[in-house]
């Protein structure tokens, strides 16, 4: 899948209220928010430990996969229910927070 093709997916989950599953080399079934996607590059907000903290990311698109989770559904009570949610893999480990 092209970068294009990345961009146009990831974009539809650009939204503070839906959340999509990250996996990484070391970590699987991680929760982030997209906070923004370019042709390059995908901005996340990885869920923590901590809950007012969030470990902000930026990965370039040509390291992250795009899939589905289908054993998850969409957030927002304002939409409709539908199955499956982002799931991004990306091929590397999970940054350490500073």
């Amino acid at each position: 899948m092209d970068n294009a093709a990345k961009e146009k997916l990831i974009a539809a989950w650009i939204d503070p209220n839906e959340r999509v599953t990250v996996d990484f080399v070391d970590e699987k079934n991680l929760n982030a928010e997209v906070t923004g996607c370019s042709k390059d590059v995908v901005d996340l907000a990885l869920e923590t430990a901590f809950p007012h903290l969030r470990q902000e990311l930026t990965f370039p698109l040509g390291r992250v996969e795009v899939g589905e989770d289908s054993g998850r559904y969409t957030r927002d009570p304002d939409r409709p229910l539908r199955y499956g949610r982002l799931r991004l893999s990306i091929d590397q480990k999970r940054p350490h927070m500073m």
